[in-house]
Formats: structure tokens, sequence, C-alpha cells
């Protein structure tokens, strides 16, 4: 019996058509060294797309959202305090 650790960390192999200039770009980043492979090159633009889709996601749930002034009175006293970064 697998175990549910090895399942889940486990990666899943499929085939996807891409228009040749895909390709080429995919190829130009893993030849300059910006992936190590085609699958880590498309397996970044796809996390990254789903990074999108949450943020768009989580950007309608706000809208969508009443407004909450709770904090306005300590953003307002946090903006008007100086910052001493040194």
């Amino acid at each position: 019996m697998i175990p549910n650790w090895y399942a889940d960390g486990m990666s899943k192999q499929i085939a996807v058509r891409l228009p040749e200039d895909l390709v080429q770009f995919i190829d130009r980043m893993v030849r300059d060294g910006r992936g190590r492979s085609r699958a880590v090159v498309v397996a970044r633009a796809v996390e990254r797309e789903q990074r999108r889709e949450l943020a768009a996601q989580d950007a309608r749930i706000l809208a969508a959202a009443t407004p909450d002034d709770d904090l306005d009175d300590l953003a307002r006293y946090a903006a008007s305090t100086p910052v001493d970064l040194d």
C-alpha cells in the first residue's frame, strides 16, 4: 500500500499540445537557465495563473463585502506617524 503522504507529493504526467512559438519560448527559458526543464517552466506558469485566479476571487469577495470602517482611525494614525527607518 502506498502511503498518503507519498501519493500526495507525486506529480502526474500529462500531454499538452502547445503552439510552436510557445514551445520555442519554453525551450529558450530552459536554455537560458530560467527553468530546469520544460515541465518546470510550464508548472510555474500554471501556478502563476492559479495565484492570479485566487487573487481575482479574493478581489470579487472584497468588492462584494460591506465596508468595514473599524480600522479607519488606525489607518489614519499610521499614515500620519513618521517612520524611523534608520
